[in-house]
């Protein structure tokens, strides 16, 4: 292949076939996953302990749908985080990883935003409980801005700023 060449694997930066392009993104998808897993499992799993604690009967209403609203999301978020390895084991050998790989990052996508609700909601009835302060809110939407920005808005800023995309 010439420098000249205006091949497709060229002006994607790498002289890779669609079938290694995939590879490689399928191996980064899943390091990515693994990562976020361990969190989302970790506080899952945190979040299953609090009904059975004295604590958990002695919130009020309110609280008590928060909490039943963060198990649900934290439920949710695990299966999309999970979904990408699930996706991996039975799409394999089918020859359809470039697909797979889109698929995997729609799911892991899908899960970082169940995510960041969980880790919201989780934050917002730890205050709620801890302070029952005016304040709450504003803490949990400060939090949820930092959140915003670091997982979704600086990523799309340098995506835009360094592809044209």
């Amino acid at each position: 292949m010439s420098v000249a060449d205006d091949s497709p694997s060229r002006s994607r930066g790498r002289d890779e076939t669609e079938e290694e392009r995939a590879d490689r993104m399928w191996g980064e998808l899943i390091q990515e996953v693994r990562i976020t897993q361990m969190g989302v499992q970790i506080l899952f799993g945190f979040l299953l302990t609090v009904v059975f604690t004295s604590t958990y009967h002695a919130l009020d209403d309110t609280d008590q749908t928060i909490y039943i609203v963060t198990v649900v999301l934290g439920a949710t978020a695990t299966g999309a985080l999970i979904g990408p390895v699930a996706l991996h084991r039975i799409v394999s050998g089918q020859r359809i990883k470039p697909q797979a790989v889109v698929w995997a990052s729609r799911l892991t996508f899908v899960g970082l935003l169940l995510l960041l609700a969980t880790m919201t909601c989780s934050l917002l009835l730890i205050l709620r409980v801890a302070t029952h302060n005016d304040y709450v809110p504003w803490l949990v939407g400060g939090v949820f801005a930092w959140y915003l920005l670091c997982w979704f808005v600086l990523p799309a800023w340098a995506r835009r700023h360094h592809t044209g995309r």
